[in-house]
């Protein structure tokens, strides 16, 4: 028995062989390991590269939106050309495309500006500049003719023409008042909004307590 010699099955081995070699050049089902580390990283660059997209929107988003710095307006006389037919010049608030800012007197009476610099932007210069962005969700609330106050068409939140939020229901969901930018007035009487600088608007104050001027009709007939 041990001179007996083993049958090599050539046919058979030949066979395996095939079936080896078929096996090795076929295309691999599913997600090979080169592939999914292939998938994983371009994945994660993209991932990276979306929030690199959405910071630099955000970016231009607020630098359009009037957070870019300094901005010439004007004189006052400069400023009421900037809403032709309005009464700016009877407190009535106009829009400054440049700073993207709402610009009012405080004292209509007083119809000029104060030179110096106001800080907070509360209005110490006999001017505010307020922000077009509501407090709420960000909507740009627009002044009413009728009543001069501030009407948000987003969600209804109302503003005295000063930018104040009274307390209380119907006056909408906004928390504060509208936010505000430190300005400066030079001695040639030129106004200029600082656009990085904005403080934000004070906590709503009832209607009939001093700080927030009564709208000039009822709201039922204004705006609506």
């Amino acid at each position: 028995m041990g001179n007996r010699e083993p049958t090599v099955l050539s046919e058979e081995t030949a066979l395996v062989a095939q079936r080896l070699r078929a096996l090795r050049d076929a295309p691999v089902e599913g997600i090979s390991r080169r592939t999914l580390l292939r998938r994983s990283l371009g994945l994660g660059i993209a991932l990276w590269l979306g929030e690199v997209t959405a910071g630099s929107l955000t970016f231009l988003w607020n630098s359009a939106s009037g957070g870019g710095g300094r901005v010439r307006v004007g004189t006052i006389e400069q400023v009421a050309a900037l809403g032709p037919g309005l009464p700016f010049l009877d407190g009535f608030p106009v829009y400054a495309q440049a700073a993207r800012a709402f610009i009012v007197l405080v004292d209509a009476k007083a119809a000029h500006f104060v030179p110096g610099r106001d800080e907070q932007g509360d209005g110490r210069l006999n001017v505010r500049a307020l922000s077009q962005r509501c407090p709420h969700l960000g909507c740009r609330p627009n002044p009413c003719i009728e009543d001069f106050w501030f009407h948000c068409p987003c969600h209804q939140s109302r503003y005295d023409r000063l930018g104040i939020k009274p307390a209380g229901g119907g006056y909408g969901p906004a928390e504060r008042g509208m936010d505000r930018y430190s300005l400066e007035v030079d001695a040639a009487g030129v106004l200029t909004v600082d656009t990085s600088h904005v403080t934000l608007g004070p906590l709503p104050i009832p209607l009939g307590q001093p700080g927030v001027i009564p709208p000039r009709v009822p709201h039922e007939r204004a705006c609506n």
